[in-house]
């Protein structure tokens, strides 16, 4: 029997897990998955937001708990899978949005920044996956996987934005979310990736006082920056039934810049 919409983005039953989850991006996908009916696992590097951000979950009536973990570390990754599948059971959708940035011209950038970047943008997300995948998702034959890049990774920026290390990051990103979809859509895991462009936050914070919000905001062609809500459509479209027939995607959500810049 063919199922209505609400059925198809109902996700009563399943379990997620978002990394980078404790603020921003993260915890807006979070909402939505859990506002959908999914249980919620948290994580990040600092205990004390995770607490905040579980609170705000479970106060909308959400089950959400967390675990706090540095997804730059192979041990912490691995503790982190391990422990999560201990408590949840099963991880039915993993949310990959660590992250983060570096600024400074590729001239003068420093390597163990480019280390630093590359290693929780795309290593992590790597390792994360696998042990998921090993441990839950192919035994099950089940899963959702969204990694988060940016529109950052699908070109150069403008010549006075200096985030070599987290273009490539971004780009590696996009690729990594193909090959992955290509590989394990025989174990019936669906794998995308969500690029935003230009949302406030505290890792945008330095480029939002550098260059303004208003003038930010100009170079969409819908004039604005995402907000608190601009994700939440997408998430739950790749982590749900909505979205099974849907593999080795990226797509922008950035009021229309990569649609101008040719990402």
């Amino acid at each position: 029997m063919t199922r209505n919409v609400q059925q198809l983005f109902d996700l009563t039953g399943k379990t997620a897990l978002v990394t980078g989850g404790s603020r921003g991006l993260g915890l807006q996908m979070a909402h939505a998955l859990g506002e959908a009916g999914a249980k919620i696992m948290l994580s990040s590097r600092k205990a004390a937001d995770l607490e905040e951000a579980t609170a705000e979950l479970q106060a909308a009536g959400i089950d959400a708990r967390w675990i706090a973990a540095d997804c730059a570390q192979e041990a912490d990754i691995r503790r982190l899978a391990d422990e999560t599948l201990q408590r949840m059971g099963h991880v039915d959708i993993l949310v990959n949005n660590a992250g983060a940035a570096w600024g400074s011209p590729a001239e003068d950038h420093p390597v163990s920044a480019w280390d630093k970047v590359m290693n929780l943008n795309i290593r992590g997300y790597f390792i994360l996956s696998q042990h998921i995948a090993k441990q839950c998702m192919i035994a099950r034959q089940s899963g959702r996987i969204i990694n988060i890049a940016s529109i950052a990774g699908l070109g150069g920026n403008p010549p006075e934005m200096h985030t070599i290390a987290y273009n490539t990051s971004k780009g590696a990103v996009v690729n990594f979310t193909r090959a992955l979809a290509a590989e394990w859509g025989k174990h019936n895991i669906n794998v995308n990736a969500i690029c935003p462009g230009f949302f406030p936050s505290k890792m945008t914070m330095g480029t939002l006082q550098a260059w303004g919000e208003d003038k930010l905001a100009a170079n969409a062609p819908l004039g604005r920056l995402g907000d608190d809500e601009d994700l939440k459509g997408l998430a739950l479209l790749f982590a749900s039934d909505a979205g099974k027939h849907i593999t080795g995607q990226w797509l922008a959500v950035d009021g229309g810049v990569s649609c101008i810049t040719g990402g």
